[in-house]
């Protein structure tokens, strides 16, 4: 069983599984040869050059299994006969943890205050606070459910959005009722045809004055010259781990816009998230090479 993988590290947690054959492709060392006889290719985290083109030329391809929740990149291209599975879970915790310290960077100011020290200045002052807030997690999934954890001792009010309703969770039509209530909105929903620019000047429009945005989700799904409009009037604040376009590039006005925090797509980038993508992946391709069901196959949009 031919397997690409994206590091040294994934080839050997898969060394002893019967029938495995890794070899190392990363996206910038050369491409292996036998592409043609791929069947299984796990991606590297970053996002590769040419998705359609490497897909098309595997001809053998039965699964290609993410490191990511995120499957964009990939969906489209799959081939007739390959099975797509993202990682669902083994970013959570860095991402929920990511989301809580955002939230509370931005409300408690603590950009500014650091701003501050460096100019060796006591700018005393009260701040916002999380406790008493009402925190509107749209995208209530794995990780939803990780933040939603995290946040319990913080004594704020929790409401939650997915695509559809269920018990104790609203559909996503009924964000515009929600959005007024909400002290701190945070993005964790997919990036799909029916996401893509959902958070528009009409969204923002709905946020109360000085809430809050947080992004742990894909920078396309926020209208970014919307945000930069709402961010220079002071009315609301933000935290972005994702940004559109991404990387940010030196000079973009969300460098120096007021109010927003950001950081460089590093909510998942951590031990945890590395130790749980093995664990993952070893059983995983453990579930493929026995025959055996696969989990997080991605069947819709997503």
């Amino acid at each position: 069983m031919k397997t690409w993988v994206p590091s040294d590290s994934v080839g050997d947690v898969l060394s002893d599984l019967p029938g495995v054959e890794c070899a190392v492709y990363n996206g910038t060392s050369p491409m292996p040869d036998g592409v043609e006889d791929v069947e299984v290719w796990i991606p590297p985290l970053a996002a590769l050059p040419d998705v359609p083109g490497t897909l098309a030329r595997m001809r053998s391809l039965r699964l290609v299994q993410t490191v990511t929740a995120g499957v964009e990149q990939y969906r489209p291209h799959i081939p007739e006969g390959a099975v797509l599975c993202n990682a669902r879970g083994v970013h959570d915790a860095g991402t929920a943890e990511w989301a809580v310290g955002a939230m509370i960077a931005v409300l408690r100011e603590f950009p500014g205050f650091v701003d501050a020290q460096r100019r060796g200045e006591w700018t005393y002052h009260h701040t916002g606070v999380l406790a008493d807030s009402r925190v509107l997690i749209v995208g209530h999934g794995s990780i939803g459910a990780a933040l939603e954890r995290r946040l319990e001792p913080f004594e704020v009010d929790v409401v939650r959005v997915a695509r559809s309703a269920r018990d104790g969770v609203h559909a996503l039509a009924e964000l515009p009722a929600l959005l007024p209530e909400a002290d701190v909105v945070v993005l964790l929903v997919p990036a799909t045809a029916a996401t893509a620019g959902m958070v528009d000047a009409a969204f923002l429009a709905r946020m109360k004055d000085g809430a809050v945005l947080v992004n742990a989700a894909r920078g396309g799904i926020v209208d970014t010259g919307a945000l930069l409009a709402e961010l220079k009037t002071g009315r609301l604040r933000a935290a972005l781990d994702v940004t559109e376009p991404e990387p940010l590039p030196e000079g973009h006005p969300l460098w120096s816009a007021p109010g927003v925090l950001i950081t460089p797509h590093v909510a998942g980038s951590t031990p945890a998230s590395g130790r749980r993508v093995l664990r993952y992946l070893r059983a995983q391709l453990g579930r493929y090479a026995a025959g055996e069901e696969l989990i997080n196959v991605i069947s819709d949009s997503y």
